[in-house]
């Protein structure tokens, strides 16, 4: 029969926090296994209202924010941007 170990759960930040308060040693709690996020940086855009009511139908429809759709859609329009250019490079 296989033992079965309970996972451990998880420490919150303030936790942690009041550890490295008393001077005990954190490094257990990071395992250096996610990625580090570049921070956000606001920007603001002029839109057309009939592209803002568009912009709104669609986040209406999937059910997320306007802000979500912008960035996704911004997102693959960088992504074909960069095959477009990278195939353009191996036909030259």
């Amino acid at each position: 029969m296989k033992s079965r170990r309970k996972k451990p759960k998880p420490v919150s930040a303030e936790a942690i926090a009041r550890f490295a308060d008393r001077g005990k040693d954190i490094s257990r709690f990071f395992t250096n296994a996610g990625q580090m996020m570049e921070p956000v940086q606001r920007v603001n855009v002029d839109l057309a209202g009939t592209m803002l009511n568009q912009l709104d139908s669609v986040a209406q429809e999937l059910n997320i924010s306007r802000q979500a759709v912008i960035k996704t859609m911004l997102r693959q329009g960088l992504d074909r941007y960069y095959l477009a250019k990278s195939r353009a490079r191996k036909l030259a």
